[in-house]
């Protein structure tokens, strides 16, 4: 495993393009297209403020460039530099720019929700939808970009429409799970009178739907009868042996007679998340740690905060934010849990490599984890005054993974060799 130097980023807006050629960066007002086989700057932009959000058309030819303060967006063309596009709110602002699956869209959320703005770069012309509900993620579209479905709020109520792409009008159908021709294919409630559903994700052969929950449970419904096939729970204490509990521990640096200093040098005496760690296999029963939800605030911190499958279907990665420092891993095939990662600190993200089934997961700290069926390893990540990890982002190929902190970002290159173990390399190799 081997490190690119480091740069300098703004507010982790570091995106690969979809086409894998390029590496988009942001440094306050710059944007920065590089090779992502090399790094070499291919283009320079500047846009009129500080750069907030950024994202590629799906065809990688644009990058968009949302400056909320402003409520301005900017895009930028990489076959023709010299063209570029200004979309301005005006006195509406701006809160959310994104792409349409086209690519020739721009669907912008005006502040307070009252409205999204569909400019088109071919037509020029404008089209709006009204109702939009103020919520994290209120807007997917189907894989072939045919049809949009948006969540939104009307008469004191929340509902789901579906759009057509072609004209952006509604197709008239309020939806749960809906097939595209308006059949209704099922109404599921995981249970009432309570917190519902928290996290939803789909596999990528669309065969089962994760269905995360407030009561910390995952269900996972079928793509024929839409009917739950299991649920996974997600309980503080481990019993089974035939589970794998990986322990992430302090690695304790080896002692060398006449050397010991007391108190040790501020090197060594560093923050928990600089020193190198290593994973340890506990014995059954193990006890997670919890976090105790306060009861009297909004958006308890319980339930299944993040979900998701492998790319061959195979493995299910889910964290339950009341045991924060866990990532649990399920065995689709045979429907029961397989493996459980408990960290040091709380898991901030995960993501699964692209090509097979690898899973990288930071904390905060500034080291990478990866797992795998035939293990897990932790690496730390170089960098002067230590990088504080708070996202990965894989490169489509799975050979390269980008490493964001708050305001820096770096690459890691992963070996290509079949296997993990030769993948991953040992533990403790990096450069």
């Amino acid at each position: 495993m081997n490190f690119s130097e480091v740069f300098k980023l703004s507010s982790l807006l570091c995106k690969f393009s979809p086409d894998g050629k390029y590496l988009a960066s942001c440094v306050q007002y710059r944007l920065v297209v590089r090779d992502a086989s090399t790094l070499q700057i291919c283009q320079l932009y500047t846009c009129l403020d500080q750069i907030q959000h950024i994202e590629w058309s799906a065809d990688s030819l644009f990058i968009l460039c949302a400056l909320y303060k402003r409520g301005l967006v900017q895009v930028w063309s990489l076959e023709q530099p010299e063209w570029h596009c200004k979309i301005d709110e005006g006195s509406a602002g701006l809160v959310a720019s994104c792409w349409s699956p086209d690519g020739r869209h721009i669907l912008n959320t005006t502040e307070f929700h009252l409205r999204i703005t569909v400019w088109s770069l071919c037509t020029k012309s404008v089209s709006y939808i009204k109702y939009p509900k103020a919520c994290q993620q209120g807007i997917t579209f189907t894989r072939d970009g045919r049809y949009l479905a948006l969540a939104e709020r009307r008469d004191c109520k929340d509902y789901v429409s579906i759009l057509v792409c072609s004209d952006w009008q509604l197709l008239r159908y309020k939806i749960l799970l809906y097939a595209l021709d308006g059949r209704l294919l099922s109404a599921f409630c995981a249970y009432e009178r309570s917190l519902g559903i928290k996290s939803v994700a789909w596999s990528p052969s669309s065969q089962f739907l994760a269905v995360g929950s407030y009561d910390g449970k995952v269900r996972i419904l079928n793509h024929v009868t839409w009917k739950m096939i299991t649920e996974f729970g997600h309980p503080a204490t481990i019993n089974n042996p035939k589970i794998v509990v990986y322990k992430e521990a302090e690695k304790s640096p080896p002692l060398v007679l006449g050397r010991l200093a007391f108190p040790p040098p501020r090197a060594a005496a560093g923050p928990l998340s600089s020193m190198e760690s290593e994973y340890e296999v506990a014995s059954v029963p193990v006890s997670l740690q919890t976090l105790k939800p306060a009861a009297d605030r909004a958006n308890p911190r319980i339930g299944i905060g993040a979900l998701a499958f492998s790319p061959d279907n195979c493995f299910l990665a889910t964290r339950s934010d009341s045991v924060p420092s866990a990532v649990w891993i399920w065995d689709i095939q045979k429907l029961r849990l397989l493996a459980v990662l408990e960290q040091l600190s709380a898991v901030r993200c995960f993501q699964w490599d692209p090509r097979q089934a690898r899973l990288a997961i930071c904390t905060g700290g500034s080291k990478v984890y990866l797992w795998s069926p035939a293990g897990c390893v932790s690496v730390q990540v170089p960098g002067e005054g230590g990088l504080q990890v708070l996202s990965v982002c894989w490169h489509l190929s799975g050979d390269s993974l980008a490493v964001l902190s708050k305001d820096r970002f770096c690459l890691c290159f992963l070996e290509t060799e079949q296997g993990v173990g030769t993948a991953f390399g040992q533990a403790g190799d990096h450069t």
